[in-house]
């Protein structure tokens, strides 16, 4: 097999190539290739070094192209310039980069001055595995688009996320990808082609995943309380003119519509869902008078209140104030409020898994005057609450609540103390380009894949969208549209086994990818 020719320039454009494995494009089949080339790029490295060398531009190349859309967020503040995007994007990949070569060192340690083998491809596996969850819990975590979720376009294949969680799949896909590599050999013949099977008949890959063949799922007979997602497509450049406050909420109060769903036996309850962050006014009582000048907290909840049935509840972003003892002003919280017929707050949600640079500065006494500033307009950074929390609402039972980017984190989704029967996500993708949201809302779908569990995800310019247990799209609103979506409450599922044991089953499957590879090893001596 001859090598290839100059791989480091090849490992970078290949890593840009595969991040159109992603939504929106969805290419895996490109993504896939690209992964391939990878590692035989890592087992043709003639040292350590080139073999890290390579994987960093690999990294370098697909998270600069898969992460682009970070450089919208810089078009709508006015403290930095907004070139800075795409140097924030390349800061940024620099970093991410470091963990895809980490993968591949420890790849080519184990292949080194061997055949590019079956053993060779495992390990890759089982390091990309462990790569992508310290890149999930690392200086806060950024968990952005783990390979696992290019499953979704594969038919039932993603709904292995059940057993072992996304980032197994990744792990597996890079054996998949590997499999790609040793397809000119014959003696590798019939593990490639369970491999092929195992991709192109998803339904043979999915037996015995559903969590029912395990624990009986008994429909419910009773009308199922409806839900409703509001879109009020206002975008972020509103916020700049000084207009955004009265128009979401103008907008949100027209779209939630006070009309109750009548069926058999009476109207039914409606849960209706705002985006995060859309109501620009206070909520809450209780705070120095001064700040009640910006608006009375009591007529903003009795506008929603008017919009609401006799046992309708509204689940709406907002932001909470906390003050020092002297009335000072401290921090600002990322909250969901919910909110019942008579305008009474029921409870409140504060986002625990706070954005750096973009809800608060880091290291902000030596950053700050450099001129950098968080992206989130105010002067005070937010304050993050206890981690997920499941709230009881009247008439719905127990809803988990995710804030934004908060839905990424594989495994830490669900109060482990109180299991939810849905998922609210909340989240602004107004700021994240053509690219941001799609990626966004399939980061959501394995997360209810994983868990069993239904989520409502509302956004302020799209895509918001109804999810099932099984990560189907119930409704959706696309991205421009202003439009509320409504169906019955899907049904959540028995906890699926991942949901029991979490990121521990991807530790596991990453020990059985290790171990294999070494009998492998011992069997051909």
């Amino acid at each position: 097999m001859f090598a290839l020719p100059r791989p480091r320039l090849i490992a970078l454009l290949t890593g840009a190539v595969s991040a159109t494995a992603f939504a929106p494009l969805d290419w895996w089949v490109a993504g896939l290739v690209c992964f391939a080339i990878l590692l035989r790029l890592t087992h043709e490295a003639p040292t350590l070094k080139q073999a890290l060398l390579r994987g960093w531009l690999f990294g370098l190349g697909h998270f600069t192209v898969g992460n682009n859309w970070i450089q919208h967020a810089f078009t709508y503040q006015d403290k930095m310039p907004a070139e800075l995007g795409y140097v924030a994007v390349v800061l940024l990949s620099l970093y991410l980069a470091v963990y895809p070569a980490l993968a591949m060192g420890l790849a080519w340690r184990f292949g080194q001055g061997r055949k590019l083998d079956l053993p060779f491809v495992l390990v890759a596996g089982a390091a990309w595995i462990v790569s992508e969850y310290l890149r999930s819990v690392l200086f806060t975590g950024y968990p952005w688009n783990p390979l696992g979720v290019i499953t979704l376009p594969m038919g039932d294949l993603a709904q292995l996320a059940t057993v072992v969680g996304t980032y197994a799949m990744s792990g597996l896909l890079i054996v998949a990808a590997g499999a790609l590599v040793l397809a000119t050999r014959r003696r590798y013949g019939p593990l490639l082609v369970v491999i092929a099977l195992g991709f192109a008949m998803p339904p043979i890959a999915s037996i015995a995943l559903d969590p029912c063949q395990i624990a009986t799922c008994v429909p419910s007979k009773a009308p199922r309380p409806i839900v409703r997602v509001l879109q009020p497509n206002v975008g972020q450049e509103t916020v700049l003119d000084g207009t955004y406050a009265q128009k979401a909420l103008s907008e949100l109060i027209r779209l939630s519509n006070d009309t109750a769903t009548i069926l058999p036996g009476g109207p039914v309850p409606r849960l209706i869902v705002w985006p995060e962050g859309t109501v620009d006014y206070w909520l809450e009582e209780g705070y120095p008078a001064a700040w009640y000048a910006k608006n009375d907290p009591r007529t903003v909840r009795a506008m929603i209140a008017q919009t609401l049935g006799p046992k309708d509840i509204a689940l709406v972003g907002g932001n909470g104030l906390l003050f020092k003892g002297d009335d000072k002003l401290d921090a600002a919280t990322n909250s969901v409020f919910a909110i019942d017929a008579s305008g009474a707050i029921l409870g409140r949600y504060d986002k625990a898994h706070l954005v750096p640079y973009g809800e608060y500065l880091p290291m902000r006494p030596i950053l700050e005057p450099l001129g950098l500033s968080r992206l989130v307009a105010g002067e005070i950074d937010f304050e993050p609450g206890p981690g997920p929390k499941t709230m009881t609402v009247p008439g719905f039972g127990e809803i988990g609540m995710q804030i934004c980017y908060e839905i990424i984190f594989s495994g830490q989704t669900v109060d482990p103390a109180k299991r939810p029967a849905i998922l609210f996500n909340p989240s602004n993708d107004a700021w994240f380009g053509a690219w941001g949201p799609p990626q966004h809302l399939a980061q959501a779908r394995m997360r209810a894949i994983e868990e069993g569990l239904p989520i409502l995800r509302a956004t302020p310019t799209g895509i918001s969208a109804i999810i099932d247990a099984h990560g189907r799209i119930v409704a959706a609103a696309g991205m421009g549209e202003a439009k509320a979506i409504e169906a019955p409450m899907p049904e959540a599922l028995p906890p699926t086994l991942f949901a029991r044991i979490g990121n521990l089953a991807a530790a596991l499957v990453a020990a059985l990818l290790l171990a294999i590879a070494i009998a492998f090893r011992r069997f051909a001596r």
